[in-house]
């Protein structure tokens, strides 16, 4: 069987939730079914480490598929024609992007619709394109596929499509997650806050992401908790950096205590999250939410929201909040800051939970996907 596969988030050093979901599941499926061949498409040089066993072959489509216009010339036009030219038996898009024109089986992970439920999460133009085209997607696929029943419910209440129709494969969370001896977190500390114990938040910068309350909850935090010394390390790409989290970051009173570091590679992230006192997840929208996931292997407590896929995945090993309540948030930041019991009751909750999700299971349950929509046809 010839299968194809979007590969275009696949950006060595650039990888975000869903190019960690294609990446990881990516590389277990292949190595797992070498009797049949893969075909990356990308629309740049691809990087070589993504060449992940001999029965891959990578390709280069033109254009570069990074605006709506080249959107739809890379799926509708070369896409399409690489399916036919190749002769593909089914086609995989692990980030809900596909082709209207190809009568290839098309199974299309659609990781959430956050897009569908604000209108400014997203540049204007993005949003008009994702809101006209993805309804079209998902009742085009032969099947859908996605990473929680939160997720899935979303997709059948706002789309209409059969619930039998989608899949739920979950996500992962990275191997370098994992528990930080002390002095390894003596020296992270030291490295990025002076010594001072620290809360993380990692994730874009963007609206969606909630950093203008999470600045705000905290800055009421340190005001409210005086012995609390925790600093705020932002680990994540301003994507966003503009009027209302401009103005709360400015009037902040405790602003010299946030720590924005951009980017981090895998394997800094792992000390930092390891070495945090708490990771601060409280976004207003997720599809699942691996951060989640990756803060119980490394042994660090969590306060997440209690809206979307947050509480499905975080169950009774997270401290659960309004997101849109800085109250709540502050209030819950603190109980992290002074309890230590409380701590160690999420850890140990994590423990638990975190053997629900792991990305043998979803490139398990992706193939099992793929194998139904090769099957329906």
């Amino acid at each position: 069987m010839r299968i194809a596969v979007n590969t275009r988030l696949l950006l060595p050093g650039r990888l975000d939730g869903i190019g960690w979901f294609s990446y990881e599941s990516l590389r277990r499926i292949v190595a797992a079914h070498p009797e049949h061949e893969f075909l990356f498409l990308f629309d740049r040089k691809p990087d070589p480490q993504f060449l992940f066993a001999p029965n891959v072959k990578l390709l280069v489509l033109c254009p570069q598929a990074r605006h709506p216009v080249l959107w739809y010339l890379f799926f509708e036009w070369s896409v399409t024609r690489v399916l036919r030219r190749y002769k593909a038996d089914l086609f995989l898009s692990p980030d809900g992007w596909m082709s209207l024109r190809t009568k290839v089986p098309t199974l299309t992970v659609i990781h959430d619709l956050n897009f569908e439920h604000a209108s400014d999460y997203l540049r204007p133009s993005h949003q008009r394109y994702m809101t006209r085209f993805f309804p079209r997607f998902a009742r085009k696929a032969t099947r859908v596929a996605t990473v929680s029943e939160f997720s899935k419910q979303d997709l059948v209440d706002t789309y209409g499509i059969g619930a039998e129709k989608i899949d739920v494969v979950y996500d992962g969370s990275h191997s370098n997650y994992q528990p930080v001896s002390e002095e390894q977190q003596q020296s992270t500390r030291l490295k990025y806050t002076q010594g001072k114990p620290y809360f993380i938040f990692i994730g874009t910068i963007s609206k969606r992401k909630n950093i203008t309350n999470i600045l705000l909850a905290y800055d009421k935090m340190r005001a409210a908790t005086p012995q609390s010394q925790e600093k705020l390390v932002v680990v994540g790409h301003k994507f966003w950096w503009e009027g209302e989290v401009v103005e709360a970051y400015e009037n902040m009173r405790f602003k010299d205590d946030v720590v924005f570091l951009g980017r981090a590679e895998a394997d800094e992230l792992s000390l930092l999250l390891g070495s945090a006192r708490a990771l601060l997840y409280c976004s207003l929208f997720e599809g699942f939410g691996i951060p989640i996931i990756e803060a119980f292997n490394a042994h660090t407590p969590v306060v997440t929201s209690n809206l979307t896929s947050m509480p499905e995945v975080a169950g009774d090993a997270a401290l659960l909040v309004d997101p849109y309540d800085t109250d709540a948030m502050a209030e819950a930041f603190a109980r992290i800051a002074t309890d230590d019991e409380l701590c160690s009751t999420l850890v140990e909750r994590g423990l638990s939970r975190r053997n629900l999700f792991n990305w043998d299971r979803t490139a398990t349950l992706l193939w099992e996907s793929m194998s139904k929509t090769i099957q329906q046809c």
